[in-house]
């Protein structure tokens, strides 16, 4: 009996400690709730403003990811009550931007959401529109609602690597690929007008014109709601968070490290937007690929898809056997491949024609006697005294000229090349025309793909009633245009709606054609609208001698 009398006493003994450990801790929680943390005054934790900034050239999904997690967590943290866009930028790679405004769309529907545009252009305005409230510096650049969309260049074909389909490398069809960009154009545009609303001030023509605005001049069409600096957007921001006071913070500070680690993989296009140019944008993603992104004029040219060669041709090419023959002049630094035209040159073919393409002048000079017809493409080197004095006896003599040229810089470089084609044109009363034509109103795709379809009778339009040319001059002679886009196409370089004709056709002192465009040649364009009818008409005219 004396074992469980000493073990019932411990029992006791451990009970009476556990409700003393009890009680003491009861006794002080109780003392520092009820006397000692009121003796202390507390400091209440105030609702936050976040700064979410925007900046650079917006090109990878790393990129995006941590401007992406900098909007969930604004957006998921109860203290922060309203976000501010700080926005640096010339836009980005088309999904990373539409991903990103994608995200403010989600936030703004919890929480006040105002941008404060240092520069917002292209891809950056995008972003902007969807705040609910916009303010830009009076000098600030804004707008530039457009796409850049870079074609992915013939791969050639191998039996080593194979694909599995005829869009595997490409991705899509050159004949499709500008409606898509049209397509992804539209969906800017809309985002600007759901955004902005009643307050926009410019129409869809005038949307897509894609200028870029000063502060001031965005304030008045609509673009932007007010001129004022971040700080002034951090007010408003609690304004409509109906807050009176708040705190700052900046969710992009956590983020800088991360970003340079970023720019650095990316060799500095995360940095100085202005050093991008079309060759980096193709090493970071390789074409297709499109871009809402403000490039300036000099940054936008590309390496030549197909690497032409000045001089391709090393002496004589003959293609078919026929009696009669037609000269291609290759000895100007011509900028033609043969392939653009390989069409016509079948089509001459098909009628007992002969296509010599020569590369010596003197060679040719001896063969124009016996010829039909000379075709002068895209020269790069300016013909000397001599060499038009050749060329017009050849007209004369009832010889048939035919000069093309295309303002697109993959062939003639740069559009001040038109020069040098001016100079045997201009012997023949015709001038090719600087800068490109095209409309606001009918096109395919974008906008410098014009529609022709105004025609005189000609043998060159016969059973014609439309056209399409890409990125096509015009020529300008002494009435002698035998075929018009509409009078609504403009010109770049006079910013002018006109009367521009794109072909031309001379009958005296011999037979001179001039056209103002060099794709609609090709395949798969000459298969567009009456395209390959003006090439069997020219054919025809060729084979025919003239007559």
């Amino acid at each position: 009996m004396s074992g469980v009398a000493a073990s019932l006493s411990r029992r006791k003994l451990l009970l009476i400690i556990a409700l003393c450990i009890i009680i003491g801790t009861s006794s002080i929680v109780y003392l520092y709730y009820a006397i000692i943390l009121p003796a202390y005054p507390r400091r209440e934790v105030k609702p936050v403003i976040a700064i979410l900034r925007i900046e650079g050239a917006i090109l990878s999904s790393d990129v995006t990811s941590i401007y992406v997690e900098q909007i969930r967590e604004a957006l998921m943290n109860d203290s922060v009550r309203a976000v501010v866009l700080v926005i640096d930028s010339p836009g980005g790679e088309v999904t990373q931007i539409e991903h990103i405004y994608l995200e403010l769309l989600e936030l703004k529907k919890v929480k006040p959401l105002v941008a404060s545009a240092v520069k917002a252009l292209s891809g950056a305005y995008y972003i902007a529109v969807a705040s609910d409230y916009i303010y830009a510096l009076p000098s600030s650049p804004v707008g530039n609602i457009g796409v850049i969309a870079q074609w992915s260049p013939a791969q050639p074909l191998s039996e080593q690597a194979l694909e599995t389909g005829v869009y595997k490398i490409s991705g899509t069809s050159r004949l499709s690929f500008p409606i898509e960009v049209k397509v992804i154009l539209d969906n800017f545009v809309s985002a600007v007008k759901l955004g902005r609303g009643d307050r926009l001030k410019l129409s869809d023509v005038e949307l897509r014109r894609a200028k870029v605005y000063s502060g001031v001049e965005a304030v008045s069409l609509g673009l932007v709601d007010e001129v004022g600096s971040p700080q002034k957007a951090v007010e408003k921001a609690a304004s409509m968070a109906n807050l009176t006071e708040y705190e700052v913070a900046d969710l992009s500070r956590g983020a800088l490290s991360t970003l340079q680690i970023i720019k650095e993989g990316l060799n500095g296009t995360q940095l100085a937007w202005s050093t991008l140019d079309l060759q980096l944008l193709n090493k970071i993603n390789p074409p297709p690929a499109v871009y809402y992104l403000y490039l300036p004029p000099e940054k936008l040219e590309a390496n030549t898809p197909q690497n032409r060669s000045e001089n391709e041709f090393k002496g004589t090419a003959v293609i078919g056997g026929g009696n009669r023959s037609v000269l291609i002049d290759m000895s100007h630094g011509n900028r033609i491949t043969g392939l653009e035209l390989e069409i016509l040159v079948w089509e001459l073919v098909k009628r007992s024609m002969t296509a010599e393409f020569i590369n010596d002048w003197r060679e040719l000079r001896e063969k124009l006697r016996n010829s039909t017809a000379l075709i002068i493409a895209l020269p790069m080197i300016s013909y000397s005294r001599e060499e038009i004095e050749d060329v017009k006896h050849f007209v004369e003599d009832g010889g048939i000229l035919i000069l093309l040229y295309d303002p697109a810089t993959e062939y003639s470089r740069t559009p001040e090349l038109v020069k040098v084609i001016n100079s045997i044109a201009n012997a023949f009363r015709m001038s090719f025309a600087s800068g490109y034509l095209y409309s606001e109103e009918r096109y395919y795709g974008i906008y410098r793909n014009i529609y022709v379809t105004e025609f005189v009778d000609n043998i060159l339009t016969r059973g014609i009633s439309s056209l399409l040319f890409f990125t096509a001059t015009y020529i300008r002679s002494d009435g002698q245009g035998i075929a018009w886009p509409p009078t609504s196409a403009y010109s770049s370089q006079s910013e002018r709606p006109g009367k521009y004709p794109v072909i031309t056709f001379s009958k005296d002192n011999g037979t001179v054609i001039a056209i103002g465009d060099m794709t609609f040649l090709t395949e798969p364009y000459c298969y567009l609208e009456d395209n390959y009818n003006l090439i069997t008409n020219l054919a025809d005219y060729i084979a025919s001698g003239g007559s």
